[in-house]
């Protein structure tokens, strides 16, 4: 598996993606994820995929060298909507050529593409592209996408990143959902591609390949965990049962009627509950005249 996030912002685009992939606990292997086309000064554009390997691979080596009915490819597109296009073309060529006998052998065509980047004219833009070869943009209202192990690193996404997130916050933020994947799911690992782009460059001028002995991402991997155990610390423990007159920190009041849904004891067990008393604790229990009689 793998995890790949790529991030638009008013400033530019990020982009990141680790390098894991396993057919099983005994093969594992690493294979990078990111794939850069770049015409400087003309266009650039990033490819980040998740999913089977050997189809992305083909999707990445077909789009290098396609053109499309009219004459135009990845290289030539006039804009980024053009270029995702071609691309989801591309991929519905690998389908058509590969489902069916992959299918053969119980393999599903399990496939999702981040594409973006910016050709000379317009924005930048960015793109999920699905096994379909159909697509979706991002907009201020989703500034973000990820594919593969995504559900561990949403969170600190979803609360920090903005369109207006400047690009050096975006990659740091990046990198601790990055670091969240990591430690919750083994099919995600190290090295990572970390690439920055600024608006209007055409060219790339940031990236970096991350190990485990990066300077930085150790220190990220360090002082988040530190901080999110003194953040939880220092939150208040509830406060259960509280009279209704305390404010502050109530779970639970006195007034409150929470009841659990409770499921009816088998019959079995409700007579073996029952407590009727046995003959010798009847006799116990009778006045002393009535015994004497």
């Amino acid at each position: 598996m793998t995890y790949c996030v790529g991030m638009r912002l008013d400033a530019g685009l990020v982009f990141l993606s680790d390098s894991r992939t396993n057919a099983g606990v005994d093969q594992v292997g690493t294979f990078r994820k990111m794939s850069v086309f770049e015409n400087p000064g003309d266009r650039t554009m990033v490819l980040m995929t998740a999913g089977n390997l050997s189809i992305s691979q083909s999707i990445r080596q077909l789009v290098s060298d396609h053109v499309d009915a009219n004459g135009k490819s990845i290289w030539t597109a006039p804009n980024m909507y053009e270029a995702a296009r071609i691309l989801g073309e591309a991929v519905r060529t690998v389908y058509h050529r590969d489902a069916k006998s992959l299918s053969e052998f119980g393999i599903d065509f399990n496939v999702s593409l981040i594409f973006g980047g910016q050709i000379n004219g317009e924005r930048c833009r960015l793109f999920q592209i699905y096994s379909a070869g159909n697509f979706i943009e991002s907009h201020n209202e989703s500034t973000y996408f990820q594919i593969g192990e995504a559900k561990y690193g949403k969170p600190i996404l979803d609360r920090v990143v903005t369109p207006a997130t400047p690009l050096d916050e975006a990659a740091k933020c990046a990198l601790i959902s990055m670091d969240s994947t990591l430690r919750s799911n083994v099919s995600v690992g190290l090295p990572l591609d970390l690439l920055v782009y600024a608006d209007n460059e055409l060219a790339v001028t940031h990236f970096v390949t991350i190990d485990e002995k990066n300077q930085y991402f150790q220190m990220i991997r360090n002082t988040w965990g530190l901080q999110l155990k003194s953040v939880f610390e220092s939150i208040a423990d509830p406060v259960w049962n509280a009279s209704p007159e305390i404010q502050g920190n109530v779970l639970s009041a006195t007034n409150m009627h929470s009841k659990p849904v409770r499921v009816a004891l088998p019959p079995e067990l409700r007579d073996t509950n029952t407590t009727t008393p046995s003959p010798l604790q009847s006799l116990a229990q009778q006045p002393n005249n009535t015994r004497q009689a």
